[in-house]
Order: C-alpha cells, then sequence, then structure tokens
C-alpha cells in the first residue's frame, strides 16, 4: 500500500468526512477552510488538487465519478478499513509476526487490550 504524503493526507481525510462525492473546487475550498480558516482565500490551484485526486485514484484511495461535469470524488474505503489495510501490510510484512504483536499489545492501554479482548470474544 503506498504511502501518503501531507495533502493527500488532508485530502483523504476531507473526504472521509464527506459521504458524499465532491469536486476538486469543493475540496480546494474545504483545504482553504482546514488551513486558514472559515474566511480563507483559495490559495491551493483547483489543478493542484486535480493532481492530488489523480494520483489518490492510481493508488486504488479515490473514485472519480465521470457520468457528471464536473467530475466528483470519493474515497473507495472508509478511514478504518484503509488503516486496518495498512496494519496487515506491515504486519505481514514483518518476519517475525508473533514478535510484532506481542510488541504491539504490550504497548496498548488497558482500555485497548479490553477493546481487543472483547472484540476477539473474551471477558
Amino acid at each position: 500500500m503506498a504511502t501518503l504524503g501531507e495533502l493527500e493526507r488532508t485530502v483523504m481525510d476531507l473526504l472521509w468526512e464527506n459521504p458524499e462525492a465532491v469536486t476538486a473546487n469543493a475540496l480546494r475550498d474545504m483545504l482553504a477552510r482546514r488551513t486558514h480558516g472559515e474566511h480563507a482565500s483559495k490559495e491551493l490551484a483547483v489543478t493542484t488538487v486535480l493532481t492530488v485526486l489523480s494520483r489518490l485514484e492510481k493508488k486504488g484511495l479515490v473514485e472519480r465519478a465521470r457520468d457528471t461535469r464536473p467530475h466528483r470524488y470519493q474515497a473507495v474505503t472508509s478511514r478504518e478499513e484503509h488503516t486496518a489495510d495498512l496494519m496487515h501490510e506491515v504486519l505481514g510484512s514483518a518476519p517475525n509476526r508473533e514478535a510484532v504483536l506481542a510488541r504491539f499489545l504490550g504497548s496498548v492501554s488497558d482500555g485497548e487490550a479490553a477493546t481487543l479482548r472483547k472484540l476477539l470474544g473474551h471477558s
């Protein structure tokens, strides 16, 4: 799974926060508000946003609705699914999965451990 740059992560965050597909212009406006407040000027060029969206589409994270003009974009998966995929990929690349899991479990809080036990069906 490809890593994301700072702008790509921010765009993905916005797409995950908006269940409806959005245009590149709308994303540019959301980015400006997030970066500079409610009355921000549109500093970022829409072509830059389109480039980021194109990269995210090639990485399989974004899909583009081509049946409307302007095109609309949305995340392919949820933030939680994406994060789980990243965790699975990292774990899969480890030569000693058990050691990695043990280290991870040793670093979780009591609340997170309780959640893991619950999810695994243990009380």
